[in-house]
């Protein structure tokens, strides 16, 4: 069993560029009895939050979709917020819901992370689910 913690860059991603390599995670997550979601509270109040940008466009229907998605697919973590130094303080809590789960993080933005083996890119991540 794989378990997952998705960055709002690779949901968004996922809606934006619905036949990438996000959206195939995300697809995924539905199909694949051998790969688990996991996500907080706080994590669906983020991917929540940045889904009305406006310059992002994205409908209401996907929206919708998205996290009804998250939460019948997935399951809810409580983690205990860490003292980790993050170059940004908004990414904590995914890295927090990763470490509560035992999960990889999968992320755009590797550099925000510390340099770990569970830390990684939708397209790394695609290769290691295959690859093993």
């Amino acid at each position: 069993m794989k378990k997952i913690v998705i960055d709002t860059n690779v949901i968004v991603s996922a809606i934006l560029s619905p036949k990438g390599i996000p959206a195939r995670i995300i697809d995924l997550v539905s199909v694949d009895e051998n790969l688990q979601l996991y996500y907080s509270e706080s994590i669906l109040a983020e991917y929540e939050r940045v889904f009305v940008y406006k310059r992002l466009n994205i409908p209401i229907t996907a929206r919708y979709n998205i996290i009804t998605t998250i939460q019948l697919f997935g399951i809810l973590v409580e983690p205990t917020v860490s003292t980790l130094y993050l170059p940004d303080e908004s990414d904590r809590i995914f890295y927090d819901a990763t470490i509560a789960s035992g999960a990889y993080l999968i992320t755009g933005n590797i550099k925000h992370f510390p340099s770990e083996p569970f830390i990684m890119t939708p397209s790394i991540f695609i290769k290691k689910l295959y690859d093993n």
